[in-house]
C-alpha cells in the first residue's frame, strides 16, 4: 500500500517550487514545468522518492539505531520537534552548532554539564548557593536546554539525518558527508540534491508540505520500531522455550530408569501370579 497519494501531495502544495530565477540546475530532473515564473515539481518523482526514503529509514530504525531530525527554519521547527518526540528520536530545531557531529565528544560534555546542573537541584546543593550563582546556573541551563535538549539522549552518532531545507542546513550536510552518515532530506527547486543520499523533491517552505512529508517518514519509523519490538518478543519466547526444554531434560532422563524398573517389577509380579503349567503326561512306549 502506498504511503501517500498524488492527491494528498497536491492538496498540501508539495508541487510548488521557487521562482525560476532562483532554481538550481541540478534539480532539473525533478521539475515538471514552469508556470507564472514558478517551477512546478514533478509529483510522480516525489511519490517514488518518498517511498524509497521511507523504506530505507524504516530498516535503519528496525536495526535499533537513531535518526537525527534537523529543521531550524521557523515554519518547520515546531512540526519536526513534535513529530520527533512522538517516536523518541533526537532533533535539532534551534541552531546547528558547528561540529555537532564531527566534534561529538565535546557536545557530549556539554550535555553532561546539563545533567550535572540537574543533579545540583535534586541533591540540595543548588539551594545552598548564592542568589547570583543560582541565576547564572539557571541561565546556563536554559541555554543548554535550548541548543541541546533535543539530543540529550543521543549517546552516540546517529545512523542517519533527516533534514528540512538542505540549503539552510548545509553545515549539517557537510558534517554528515565527512562521517559517511546517510542523509534524507526535502529538497526544493533552489537546492542541490547531489550531496543527499535520499532526496525527496518537495516544497520545503509550506507547513502543510513539511507536515505531510515528515509525517510519512515518522510513520515509517514507527513501523520499524514496532517490527523491532515484535522480533524481540519472538526471540524472548524462543529463548524461554529453549530454557524450559533444557531444564526439563534432566527430569526426563531421571524418570526413564525409574519407569524401566517399574516395568520389570510389574513383569516379575505377573509371572509369579501365573498358574503353573500342567506337567506333560508320559506316554507309554
Amino acid at each position: 500500500m502506498a504511503r501517500t497519494t498524488y492527491q494528498d501531495l497536491l492538496d498540501a502544495g508539495v508541487h510548488f517550487g521557487h521562482l525560476t530565477r532562483k532554481w538550481d540546475p541540478k534539480m532539473s530532473q525533478y521539475i515538471f514545468m514552469e508556470r507564472n515564473g514558478i517551477h512546478i515539481i514533478d509529483l510522480n518523482k516525489t511519490l517514488t522518492k518518498v517511498e524509497e526514503a521511507a523504506s530505507a529509514i524504516k530498516q535503519i530504525v528496525k536495526s535499533g539505531r537513531k535518526v537525527l531530525f534537523v529543521a531550524t527554519k521557523k515554519q518547520a521547527k515546531d512540526i519536526v520537534a513534535d513529530y520527533a518526540k512522538s517516536v523518541n528520536m533526537p532533533f535539532v530545531t534551534e541552531r546547528w552548532l558547528g561540529g555537532m557531529l564531527t566534534n561529538f565528544a565535546t557536545v557530549r560534555k556539554s550535555i553532561k554539564k546539563m545533567s550535572n546542573i540537574d543533579k545540583l537541584t535534586k541533591d540540595g546543593t543548588y539551594s545552598n548557593l548564592s542568589k547570583k550563582e543560582r541565576l547564572m546556573i539557571q541561565r546556563e541551563r536554559v541555554k543548554l536546554e535550548t541548543l541541546l535538549g533535543g539530543i540529550a539522549d543521543l549517546n552516540r552518532l546517529p545512523a542517519a539525518l533527516f533534514l528540512i531545507d538542505v540549503k539552510k542546513e548545509h553545515i549539517a550536510v557537510s558534517e554528515a558527508l565527512k562521517l559517511n552518515i546517510p542523509t534524507f532530506a526535502m529538497v526544493d527547486t533552489n537546492s542541490d540534491p547531489s550531496n543527499i543520499d535520499f532526496p525527496i523533491p518537495a516544497n520545503d517552505d509550506a507547513t502543510k508540505s513539511i507536515s505531510l512529508i515528515t509525517g510519512i517518514i515518522i510513520k515509517a519509523i514507527q513501523e520499524g520500531l514496532d517490527e523491532r519490538k515484535h522480533e524481540k518478543e519472538e526471540e524472548a519466547e524462543k529463548e524461554a522455550a529453549a530454557a524450559k526444554a533444557k531444564a526439563d531434560a534432566p527430569k526426563a532422563e531421571a524418570a526413564a530408569p525409574a519407569e524401566g524398573g517399574k516395568r520389570k517389577r510389574v513383569a516379575a509380579e505377573a509371572e509369579a501370579e501365573a498358574p503353573a503349567a500342567p506337567a506333560a503326561e508320559k506316554t507309554e512306549e
